[in-house]
């Protein structure tokens, strides 16, 4: 067991009807990109590799690299034309490094960064594991910080619509629980 409970990848993660959702609505963000077709090279994916990474390089038709490095305090190296980063900056101590990082490794000027997080919520319903919720405000903040404008946005929720009338606190995150999703290129 990884004895950092911000980078676990578990049979348990893996067998989630949510990851399994929002996967599939990743890639359906994705394919709307304009950098289908274009040569990428070579990806890279922040974080353990998921059944999304092998989508990803079906779909870039290029292979991916996977991180194994301390996000927050770490350097990422090599050159890639695109970088993706699902559901890990809410992870971070230290978001504005890890983009930092990321614009450093992106090659060419036609290069993205896709990646997703949860939009914030109301504490009561926050996940013990995110340190950083943000709004869109807060993440359009932290990107242009970083050197990063968004090409595209968007957002979708990851629960079955029955999931939410199993109790109060499923009701609410109707109300509050949604991804939002970015295309960004570096400025």
């Amino acid at each position: 067991m990884n004895a950092d409970p911000r980078n676990e990848i578990d049979r348990d993660y893996l067998g989630e009807e949510a990851h399994h959702l929002r996967w599939r609505k990743t890639m359906e963000f994705i394919q709307t990109s304009p950098m289908k077709g274009m040569p990428v090279g070579r990806g890279l994916d922040l974080g353990d590799r998921t059944p999304l990474t092998g989508s990803l390089e079906e779909f870039f038709r290029c292979p991916f690299d996977n991180t194994s490095n301390d996000l927050d305090t770490g350097t990422l190296e090599g050159r890639y034309g695109v970088v993706t980063a699902f559901e890990v900056f809410e992870h971070l101590f230290n978001p504005l490094h890890a983009l930092l990082q990321v614009g450093k490794v992106l090659d060419g000027k036609d290069a993205r960064l896709f990646l997703s997080m949860p939009l914030r919520k109301p504490g009561f319903l926050a996940s013990p594991g995110h340190f950083h919720e943000m709004s869109r405000r807060e993440a359009g903040m932290l990107f242009r910080r970083a050197g990063f404008v968004v090409v595209k946005s968007g957002e979708f929720r990851i629960r079955r619509p029955m999931f939410y009338l199993t109790g109060i606190k499923p009701l609410m995150r109707a109300f509050y629980e949604k991804v939002q999703i970015y295309e960004l290129t570096r400025t």
